[in-house]
């Protein structure tokens, strides 16, 4: 059986630890963190689909604060955000290509029998269940959107 989600990123601390790779391990101990917030919190143990979840919202918090630096031309903190961007993504699934992304969601309003924006919610759940963690479910109401608008 292949290791959690949550197992590879503990022996990632780890192996970050016995690098000596700070930056690395900062990022890492925040994701851990965070992580270990949640189970507290909720008095549960994380699924993969709950630690993708919260790497999804890692990761849009970075992206937000990342325009906000770049806007406020602080390059230093910009760098840092990119980092831990990147460092996030690479425990992410393989993005959805657009082609497989408008696929899901009109595989999603067939089944909905969606025709009308009343079941924009049925069909983004549909479709965030199949691709969470692997596109971005901001673009993905709005392809939504288009699709009920047109239809």
């Amino acid at each position: 059986m292949s290791e959690s989600l949550k197992d590879r990123l503990q022996n990632d601390v780890k192996d970050a630890m016995r690098a000596r790779a700070k930056q690395t391990l900062g990022t890492l101990r925040l994701i851990m963190a965070e992580l270990k917030r949640r189970e507290v919190d909720e008095r549960i143990e994380l699924s993969d689909q709950d630690v993708l979840v919260i790497l999804e919202k890692m990761v849009k918090q970075r992206r937000d604060s990342l325009s906000q630096y770049l806007a406020a031309d602080r390059q230093d903190l910009a760098d840092q955000e990119q980092f831990e961007l990147d460092l996030i993504a690479q425990y992410l699934p393989e993005p959805l290509s657009d082609e497989a992304v408008l696929a899901l969601i009109e595989e999603a309003i067939e089944a909905a029998g969606a025709r009308e924006m009343s079941k924009m919610g049925q069909v983004m759940g549909s479709v965030k269940d199949r691709a969470q963690g692997r596109v971005d479910m901001a673009k993905v109401g709005q392809l939504v959107k288009a699709q009920l608008n047109q239809g």
